[in-house]
């Protein structure tokens, strides 16, 4: 099987990441969000291959406060979501959020899940390495349990996914990253309505699995996005979805 008969089946409708962000960017724009009077949020995983995708976010709204962390997970908590908040620009009285959250995957050039190109690296690469780990420990029955003080971000991401991973079933890496993705949307969900005062401030959220093909290619398989604007929230239309 090769990326795109892989990448079809497992990923349908995934788009190329620029054009992934000029979606997005129009579907806010009837709603008052421009890059003038929003500040982007951007939640991916430190991995060096997610760096396209934050690059277009910073093309589409300017600089962006950055949340990333292993595996896409959101760590930063209210403080961190609420400093972004006060960078924001106010425009007329109000404040505007844009939040790009999600976990990553590789393909490889024959359909390999989790496989991706590094440069300088002859062999394939993990990605996400992360949650390959998590997968790992999983797979050999040799989980860690606490907070490793010299690993803290792997012990929260192990943390956080154990909570929503079935127990004795024994999962691949899609079905990890799809249960990543589904924590990241669930922890944004819960810090919005922690730290967004919709009286002052519209939000959109946009969601999803970044995907790595081969030639250095970077994908977006979008996942539930919504906006509230002035307190109203509705789910963002014509991303595709499986």
């Amino acid at each position: 099987m090769d990326f795109k008969t892989r990448l079809s089946e497992t990923f349908p409708g995934a788009l190329e990441a620029a054009d992934y962000l000029r979606l997005t960017t129009d579907a806010l724009a009837p709603l008052g969000f421009t890059a003038e009077n929003t500040i982007g949020c951007v939640g991916l995983c430190r991995d060096e291959l997610c760096r396209p995708l934050a690059d277009d976010v910073h093309d589409a709204w300017g600089e962006a406060f950055n949340f990333s962390s292993l595996g896409g997970m959101l760590l930063l908590g209210r403080t961190g979501f609420g400093a972004a908040h006060a960078h924001s620009p106010i425009f007329e009285g109000r404040e505007r959020y844009v939040y790009y959250c999600m976990p990553h995957i590789g393909i490889g050039p024959g359909g390999e899940i989790g496989q991706c190109e590094r440069p300088g690296r002859e062999a394939p690469s993990k990605a996400c390495g992360a949650l390959a780990a998590l997968c790992a420990e999983i797979d050999g029955g040799c989980l860690k349990f606490g907070r490793d003080p010299d690993d803290l971000e792997q012990s929260l991401l192990r943390e956080r996914l154990l909570r929503v991973l079935e127990w004795g079933h024994t999962p691949d890496l899609l079905e990890v990253t799809h249960a990543a993705r589904r924590a990241i949307q669930a922890d944004l969900e819960r810090a919005i309505e922690l730290t967004v005062d919709t009286d002052r401030a519209d939000y959109a959220a946009f969601t999803g699995i970044q995907i790595h093909g081969p030639g250095a290619r970077t994908l977006v398989h979008a996942g539930p996005s919504w906006a509230a604007v002035g307190g109203e929230r509705r789910a963002i239309e014509g991303l595709p979805m499986a």
